[in-house]
């Protein structure tokens, strides 16, 4: 494979933090004990995920997806992925947030997408239970375990949060924008600031003649 695209889902594909909006709505006092943690790197990722979303009552979780399911993508996806399609490059949706709430969302493009890898949840007990076949380190999606299913000569990682660190770490070109920026800015990671996925496809469009 020459290029693969990875793509974060929350605030990335969507306009809103939608995973972060669940977690207040769901689960306030917890996320307001845990969120400002996690955003300092105190309590990683993988801890404070699964704490708040294993406090959440399984019966709320059809609410969590009518909840997620009117929220806007970011203008341009159809596009980019238009423009993958043509070029032959898949497009691989990678969250941090829940399966269920990435494939309301995207709806009939799920079948456009190579592949999603996000949390999943089993609803049998009283409280979500989560699992993912890619935790570790400190995530419950580990992004570059994912990455490392895909050989190719160009990985492409397109996030904005510090969700996508890891991932944006490990590529060979970065679309940041938001917090991911300041923390790439940090670690001094060269990224291609953006805002909408015109900006993306036209980049590449770029890159690639």
């Amino acid at each position: 494979m020459k290029q693969i695209v990875f793509c974060d889902f929350d605030g990335t594909i969507t306009v809103e933090e939608t995973f972060v909006a669940v977690f207040k709505k769901f689960s306030p006092e917890l996320s307001a004990q845990l969120l400002p943690e996690m955003y300092a790197r105190r309590v990683t990722l993988q801890e404070g995920v699964r704490k708040i979303l294993e406090s959440i009552p399984s019966s709320s979780y059809g609410e969590i997806l009518e909840f997620t399911q009117p929220q806007a993508m970011r203008p341009g996806f159809l596009e980019l992925l238009d423009f993958l399609e043509f070029h032959k490059v898949p497009l691989v949706v990678v969250s941090g947030g829940l399966r269920g709430m990435v494939e309301v969302v995207l709806d009939s493009l799920v079948e456009r997408v190579h592949g999603i890898y996000a949390i999943d949840v089993d609803t049998s007990g009283s409280y979500l239970k989560v699992h993912s076949d890619y935790e570790g380190g400190t995530e419950m999606v580990a992004k570059v375990q994912v990455m490392a299913q895909y050989p190719a000569e160009q990985k492409i990682a397109i996030g904005d949060s510090l969700t996508d660190l890891n991932m944006a770490l490990e590529a060979s070109v970065v679309f940041a924008r938001s917090s991911l920026a300041k923390y790439l800015n940090e670690y001094q990671k060269p990224y291609i600031p953006w805002n909408d996925f015109l900006e993306v496809r036209n980049h590449l469009a770029q890159l690639w003649q």
